[in-house]
């Protein structure tokens, strides 16, 4: 029993400075890695990066740190750490083999959020989709089409594909085609729809409305009507310049041509 109480002892005195030293260290070390976290965040607000991108990055930031600071408490308490290190290491490499596709979205979305190429309320066009962006993820990012249908895109695909940012610059064109016959005066056709541009309260004045004869169509001169909006307005000013010019154009008693033969045929 003597020759336990003895051996006990021993330990206690050997291990004793080492654990305390060891504590000491995860201590300090907790201190220090709260600290350097809290520093890196505030640098990223100041440089005013995506939110997301700042919680994760001081998430990622924080738990490597917590790893190395554990493989120096361990190495401290004489455990020896080149298998530890190994088997992390080796766990690390599984993990990225069995979550590539994971990881390839997590780069995207890293590479969205730092060179910005569209921001949240932003209208896109990506992957054969039109729509507004939602919100930006670290893995996928949503956009609402004008339908009101939520779609989502990962990252990795979405970083690596052409992006068509329409409402970047804060102006939109709205290209419409318009034809009336061939009997009908150019000039009045081009006064009656610039009335019509002129008197919309979402078509700007700078730049300037356009209309021009764009093609001479086989059964109808086609006017190339070209009124500028805020990306905003878009729709809105697409369809009610629509509605008006063919308002506008049956008052003038100018005719836009349609296939009158086809409608003889549905009456007979």
């Amino acid at each position: 029993m003597k020759n336990y109480i003895e051996t006990a002892k021993a330990i206690v005195l050997e291990y004793s400075p080492k654990i305390l030293y060891a504590l000491l260290i995860l201590v300090l070390g907790m201190f220090v890695i709260k600290l350097v976290t809290k520093l890196v965040t505030k640098a990223m607000r100041v440089r005013k990066l995506e939110p997301t991108l700042q919680s994760f990055v001081s998430n990622l930031l924080s738990w490597a740190l917590k790893i190395l600071l554990l493989i120096v408490v361990i190495s401290q308490l004489g455990v020896e750490t080149t298998s530890f290190a190994a088997i992390i290491g080796a766990a690390t490499f599984a993990l990225g083999l069995a979550l590539q596709g994971a990881l390839a979205n997590f780069a995207g979305g890293v590479l969205i959020i730092l060179f910005k190429p569209f921001k949240v309320g932003d209208l896109i066009e990506a992957q054969s989709q039109i729509g507004t962006v939602k919100e930006i993820q670290i893995f996928t990012s949503q956009i609402i089409t004008p339908d009101n249908k939520l779609v989502i895109i990962p990252n990795g695909t979405l970083a690596n594909s052409n992006i068509v940012n329409i409402s970047a610059e804060g102006k939109l064109r709205v290209d419409l085609t318009i034809g009336v016959g061939y009997d009908e005066d150019i000039k009045q056709t081009q006064a009656v729809i610039m009335n019509v541009l002129n008197a919309h309260p979402l078509v700007l004045k700078t730049p300037a409305p356009s209309v021009r004869v764009v093609e001479l169509a086989d059964s109808s001169v086609n006017f190339a009507v070209h009124p500028w909006c805020r990306s905003e307005d878009y729709w809105d000013t697409y369809f009610g310049v629509t509605e008006n010019c063919k308002l506008a154009l049956d008052s003038a008693g100018i005719e836009i041509p349609y296939p009158h033969s086809v409608e003889i045929q549905k009456r007979m």
